[in-house]
């Protein structure tokens, strides 16, 4: 009886020891790193729809020109 007990406290005294510090500073890094991340980002994201804006008014524009010609030809 005495070794089953003295062998459960060695094991649950390792097992704590393992799990007793953790180490938060990787946890912070990693907020850190998302934030500037998601700053970075933002930027980018707002660049790109400048730039489908733009892409979709010079469609529509391309569109009315085709049309144009189009009435042009068919018109002679």
């Amino acid at each position: 009886m005495k070794k089953l007990l003295f062998s459960t406290l060695l094991l649950l005294a390792i097992s704590t020891s393992f799990t007793s510090c953790r180490d938060t500073k990787k946890t912070d890094t990693i907020d850190a790193a998302v934030e500037k991340t998601s700053e970075a980002t933002e930027g980018a994201l707002e660049q790109t729809g400048k730039a489908i804006d733009n892409a979709v008014e010079q469609t529509k524009e391309a569109g009315e020109a085709t049309k144009d010609a189009i009435k042009k030809v068919g018109g002679n």
